[in-house]
């Protein structure tokens, strides 16, 4: 059951899923143009990684779907660092709002963070997240955005490791 989904879209993310590992040795965009192909979805695909399409909802709210079994993993790893590290940290995260198996719905941020702003600032944060016991991998400026507030957001973190 979701807020945000419909039991048939769920049933389409399963049908992906149960397909993943037969296109294991495709390339990331042939990987992601099958996905899209067999989820049907209605959502506007507005990205893809090595691991993970992303759909904006429309609302406010983008879906993450997996294209691998580490995508898989990369949305359990939001879902457990946004809801088990330190209120302090978790204003750098991007709020997760619904996790199921293979996928996961995000806020959806837009405000790119500027080259000066993320030098500045992003060695510090990534100190943070260390002191925490967060190693924060893959942070790089396409993976942050910035919050209405001006804060410095991962809207990436399925490749942190929390100790």
């Amino acid at each position: 059951m979701s807020l945000f989904l419909s039991n048939l879209e769920i049933q389409s993310i399963n049908l992906w899923l149960s397909k993943i590992d037969y296109y294991r040795n495709s390339s990331k965009s042939q990987r992601a143009n099958i996905a899209k192909t067999i989820l049907q979805l209605k959502y506007k695909k507005i990205g893809n990684g090595r691991q993970r399409i992303v759909y904006d909802l429309n609302n406010g709210y983008v879906l993450k779907v997996a294209l691998t079994p580490s995508g898989i993993q990369n949305g359990k790893t939001e879902f457990k660092i946004y809801n088990h590290c330190r209120v302090d940290l978790r204003k750098h995260l991007c709020p997760v709002k619904e996790v199921g198996h293979g996928w996961i719905i995000m806020k959806k941020m837009n405000i790119k963070v500027p080259n000066r702003i993320y030098q500045e600032k992003s060695p510090q944060l990534k100190n943070k997240f260390l002191a925490a016991g967060i190693k924060p991998r893959d942070m790089g400026n396409g993976n942050v955005r910035l919050s209405k507030k001006g804060k410095i957001t991962v809207i990436d973190y399925g490749n942190f490791i929390m100790y």
